[in-house]
């Protein structure tokens, strides 16, 4: 059999490498395998060459993994594990990548932790699959001639960003092709739950790291023709046929602990206009209804049991937006949470004319049950400019809350009846042609406790919602691809 592939592998010390050694030596289709280390070893390491590098993600490993590649594919491992190849598993990567030509591939795993292995499937790639933190696994094997183009068509010298600006060139050239098979498993030292996790790409320590990967998506999306300059078009607000300026939406289902909270928060509200509440109650059965009835003394309460059975969030909120009563603007609240004061109401109404914008995203705080900060605190999204906020929300998973809308363009677009990820869709189709605005201050306390939908889930549940928010950037991008060649 001819080697076909030069491996890459990071290093700390010989014995974290020396079973991943030997497991890639066993296949006759390894070629070179190349050591990677950041602290400055040189030399040789069981007959490896090992690399200088300054950082594994780095546009600098990039170029030197491109350079030293000579092989007809390279294999990139990314973690600073063992890597334990499955039963003739680069055999079969190189028949994929043979029978379909892709330029880059990645497949399904298994994670080792605490001792125990279990199931990891990771999800397809699409054109919308433009998270910096797509779930790649940690092997990557790209067609070397691809790579090697790739790599010369970067022009930004990444610290953090070079893996992935690596992976926007590949795919503007060539498919990235997952390989829906266990290949190989990787020791996983990440034993957080997925709801600690989602919130990694909002902590302040790396602002750093997220102004590369916008910068490198910026520019993909320039190359690509999906990319939208900061004009906007001007809302005159002219719609006169509102009773109420602002209405505060909740919908909710078996939300006992915390309803009570979310109601009290509304109501206390204090601004110089007129705002109601309109809850739907998507049929609880835990005594929610009960509860949200214990408040039917306050004429501003209006409580909705939809006659339907088939809705999610999304669908209760076009419930609510559709009723008689709903004020200009429509403002978010989750039954989980409770607003931070009662000037919430007052600054996001404000800054729909203030920003002349279709849509308000606030800033809010991390908090446990008791309402007590927790990491990683405040969430600002600072990451939303004005200059490029709506290109950088489609590389980000989530745009910010509380969230509130200009009513007739809502009604207009409506919301995807879906219980996940329906809020980012309107975050993307809204900002395609109006300003968002934005409130840096926190106007919102968001409990995290174990009953959050998105508190622990499994890794089936994670790619589900992960799949459908990149399908939904992928229809986003298509439309903006669409609407540059109109020009």
């Amino acid at each position: 059999m001819i080697p076909k592939i030069s491996c890459f592998i990071p290093v700390q010390n010989e014995a974290q490498v020396t079973d991943t050694i030997k497991g890639l030596k066993e296949s006759a289709l390894v070629s070179k395998i190349y050591l990677l280390s950041a602290d400055g070893t040189e030399g040789e390491m069981q007959g490896c060459e090992i690399i200088r590098i300054d950082s594994l993600a780095s546009s600098a490993t990039v170029k030197k993994i491109a350079e030293k590649s000579d092989a007809e594919y390279t294999l990139v491992y990314t973690k600073y594990t063992t890597l334990e190849l499955g039963y003739f598993a680069l055999e079969r990567f190189v028949r994929i990548a043979e029978d379909s030509g892709a330029s880059m591939l990645y497949a399904d795993h298994y994670q080792i932790a605490d001792g125990k292995k279990t199931a990891s499937p990771v999800i397809d790639y699409q054109q919308g699959s433009l998270r910096d933190d797509f779930n790649f696994g940690s092997v990557l094997l790209y067609r070397t001639a691809a790579l090697k183009c790739s790599a010369s068509r970067m022009k930004q010298d990444y610290k953090f960003a070079g893996l992935y600006d690596l992976r926007l060139k590949t795919a503007q050239k060539g498919d990235i092709v997952h390989i829906n098979e266990y290949l190989y498993s990787e020791i996983e030292n990440d034993t957080r739950k997925s709801g600690e996790k989602i919130f990694d790409y909002v902590d302040p320590k790396n602002r750093g790291v997220q102004i590369e990967m916008e910068q490198a998506c910026t520019e993909h999306l320039k190359e690509i023709g999906g990319y939208l300059a900061p004009e906007f078009r001007h809302i005159e607000f002219d719609e006169n046929d509102f009773e109420y300026e602002a209405s505060v939406i909740i919908p909710v289902y078996n939300r006992i602990r915390t309803i009570r909270d979310a109601i009290a928060s509304v109501l206390n509200q204090k601004a110089d206009f007129k705002f109601n509440l309109i809850v739907i109650d998507n049929h609880s059965t835990d005594g929610t209804t009960e509860a949200i009835r214990e408040f039917a003394g306050d004429p501003r309460l209006i409580h909705l049991i939809p006659e339907r059975t088939d809705l999610g969030i999304g669908g209760c909120w076009n419930t609510g937006i559709h009723h008689p009563r709903c004020g200009k603007f429509a403002v978010q609240l989750d039954s989980d949470d409770v607003y931070s004061g009662p000037d919430t109401l007052q600054k996001i109404v404000n800054a729909f004319y203030e920003q002349n914008c279709a849509m308000v995203v606030g800033t809010y705080k991390m908090t446990n049950f008791n309402m007590e900060m927790i990491a990683p605190g405040i969430i600002d999204h600072k990451e939303w400019t004005p200059e490029n906020g709506r290109n950088n929300a489609l590389r980000i998973n989530g745009l910010g809350a509380p969230r509130a809308f200009y009513t007739p363009l809502l009604r207009k677009i409506k919301v995807p009846n879906t219980s996940y990820g329906e809020d980012y869709a309107l975050g993307l189709r809204f900002s395609r042609e109006y300003q968002i605005g934005r409130i840096y201050q926190v106007l919102y306390n968001c409990r995290r406790w174990d009953d959050n939908s998105d508190a622990s889930l499994d890794i089936v549940k994670m790619n589900n919602h992960n799949l459908y928010k990149d399908r939904i950037r992928t229809w986003e991008l298509q439309a903006r691809i669409a609407l540059n060649r109109k020009k």
